[in-house]
């Protein structure tokens, strides 16, 4: 491969991504330079679940669209105006874009950006309505306001032992840590995580790490669940018949967590005789009916303002049947949105340098090239315990012809 060659992951529409031919990245916002960015050459990129929302059609991505928002890389081109990052960096790439001048960066609200996007607060690479950035599932990309984004890792030796763990605090982790924090888990709490996804595993992980006395995760893919229990989690089979309260009870001796955090979102299907059929605020209600009174509901999982795959009307607008008394009546507080990556991907990172947390383990990281990405998108599609790490220049570490 020539030095300026690029290539991709490209969504053409509903079902189908392809490896694609791309234009090498140039240090520009349209027609103006951006002396503040840099390009990296991607070390690793990873398959998230919000990517599959968009490869299912569930959302209105347009056809043509590079995917990817998790992204570490080596820095091998640096703008006039980026004064701490230097090329030769290797650096994890919070999945928010923020421009850090903003009233929402100088909050530490990095996910809701007022100056990234001009449709609405909040961007990302490669994602439907966050401001038409290029993805990252690529060899190269450009990445704006790089002294306030980047996470710079201390050893560039280390970070590369470490890729498997590192590569995650680019999203799963710190969104996973997010929901746990929001949800107020701590010593001793009593957790139940919804979904055993990559995010989910995170989740659990990070409860641990927070303290947390028992957790329990329930999802509906056995090898999921295996997965969350080879670390130690307790777990539910969503597709067995019986009340959430009932099998939480068989667990804790109690009907009740004090901390929910949902990490499924929008497409969330029913449970036992139920569970072939999607009900978009099911985990919902059931965090606020298995939540203790006056606990606190994390929900990382992803929800949309239109889903063009919705089986009613009010759903495709994002419109769902919640039971909002019940959670008003038990004094619940619900927190929702983007994690804001940077408030947490130096302290995770940390935890993983210094052994403290075995992240790509818990999530059973699989490394694949770019060129299986579409395979891995798949699999990843059809319930695959794996959380799904692609290495743009796999072929060249491999000792294969470029």
């Amino acid at each position: 491969m020539s030095a300026n060659a690029n290539r991709g992951v490209v969504y053409q529409g509903a079902g189908k991504v392809s490896v694609e031919s791309l234009d090498y990245p140039t240090l520009a916002l349209g027609n103006r330079k951006c002396e503040h960015g840099v390009i990296l050459k991607v070390v690793s990129t990873n398959i998230c679940g919000s990517d599959q929302h968009m490869v299912r059609g569930r959302t209105t991505a347009p056809q043509g669209l590079v995917l990817g928002h998790e992204i570490t890389g080596l820095v091998v081109e640096a703008g006039r105006d980026v004064e701490f990052i230097k090329v030769g960096d290797i650096v994890s790439v919070p999945f928010n874009i923020a421009c850090g001048r903003c009233r929402n960066c100088k909050e530490g609200k990095t996910g809701i950006c007022l100056n990234v996007n001009p449709a609405r607060p909040g961007a990302a690479y490669g994602y439907v309505d966050m401001g038409g950035w290029t993805g990252g599932q690529t060899d190269y990309v450009m990445v704006p306001y790089a002294d306030f984004n980047l996470l710079k890792f201390p050893d560039a030796d280390q970070a590369m032992e470490k890729i498997r763990d590192l590569t995650l605090l680019s999203d799963i982790f710190p969104t996973g840590f997010h929901g746990c924090v929001t949800a107020g888990v701590g010593p001793g709490s009593t957790v139940y995580i919804a979904g055993a996804g990559p995010v989910g595993l995170a989740a659990a992980v990070s409860a641990q790490l927070l303290g947390a006395a028992c957790v329990i995760v329930g999802d509906m893919i056995p090898e999921r669940l295996q997965q969350a229990e080879s670390f130690g989690c307790e777990t539910i089979d969503l597709r067995q018949e019986g009340s959430m309260e009932d099998k939480v009870e068989v667990i804790l001796g109690e009907r009740e967590v004090d901390c929910f955090v949902d990490c499924v979102g929008f497409e969330a299907h029913g449970c036992g005789c139920d569970h072939g059929r999607e009900q978009p605020a099911t985990v919902l209600n059931s965090a606020m009916a298995l939540t203790r009174a006056g606990g606190q509901i994390g929900i990382p999982g992803l929800y949309v303002t239109e889903d063009p795959g919705a089986e009613d009307e009010a759903a495709k607008v994002g419109a769902l049947s919640m039971r909002f008394g019940l959670g008003w009546a038990k004094s619940h507080s619900l927190h929702t949105g983007q994690c804001p990556v940077m408030k947490y991907h130096r302290p995770l990172m940390q935890a993983i340098l210094f052994g403290r947390v075995n992240i790509a383990d818990a999530v059973n990281v699989q490394v694949i090239s770019l060129e299986e990405a579409p395979q891995g998108y798949a699999d990843f599609d059809g319930g695959a315990a794996k959380k799904f790490v692609i290495d743009p220049h796999a072929m060249v570490r491999h000792g294969r012809a470029a």
